[in-house]
């Protein structure tokens, strides 16, 4: 089984992923922070670097998958390479730091990359406000975070809202957690938990979570 865990800056994905790992006996997979040799350029020049950047992003996260879909136990995994696709990149040409070309050629990369790979069992998305964002990665104390722009953070939640809703045709469920505290209160991940074993086993399930 595969599950992703997906969700804005903030949003919780970490604490859920360890969480829902410890419950389930599922392995944790986090997001690999590898050193991007495209970085210094990029930051130096955004616009001549963007695609360069993207590429190898996805590159790595392509590697990532294909381990992924080649184990043969049960994973959960924080952040996945259709956030990368959809939200990050997309953010990134909307912007304007990739040219349309660029961006059509990346995108067909992509796409033949699914053609050898299976979607995740179940997409949890975590659907936050930017003000519960904000508090968040204020509470957690980061340094490269805390001057994160907040506009930023709202077209990020925006392409998020996009590729949920729009663009990803897999199994989904839509978890709200402006008002949960499911790292702190017992009650709110059994809640979570209990809509999860509606999705992949049949239990408590009341409603679909698939628009």
């Amino acid at each position: 089984m595969y599950i992703v865990i997906a969700g804005n800056i903030g949003s919780g994905k970490t604490t859920i992923t360890g969480l829902l790992a410890h419950h389930y006996g599922w392995e944790p997979r986090y997001e690999q922070v590898t050193h991007n040799p495209y970085l210094e350029d990029y930051y130096r020049d955004i616009t001549r670097w963007s695609f360069n950047l993207e590429v190898y992003f996805l590159k790595e996260r392509f590697r990532d998958l294909l381990a992924i879909n080649n184990a043969k136990h049960d994973i959960i995994q924080d952040r996945s390479i259709f956030e990368g696709v959809y939200v990050f990149t997309a953010n990134n040409y909307a912007m304007g730091n990739m040219s349309r070309r660029d961006y059509e050629t990346y995108m067909e990369l992509f796409d033949d990359m699914m053609s050898v790979v299976r979607l995740p069992d179940l997409m949890i998305y975590l659907r936050a406000s930017v003000p519960h964002l904000v508090s968040n990665i204020e509470k957690r104390g980061r340094d490269y975070e805390q001057t994160m722009p907040i506009d930023y953070l709202t077209n990020l939640n925006e392409h998020y809202e996009d590729f949920i809703f729009n663009k990803y045709h897999g199994r989904k469920m839509v978890v709200d957690v402006d008002n949960l505290d499911f790292k702190n209160n017992p009650k709110d991940l059994a809640g979570i938990i209990n809509r999860i074993d509606g999705q992949l086993f049949g239990l408590f399930s009341g409603h679909d979570d698939n628009p």
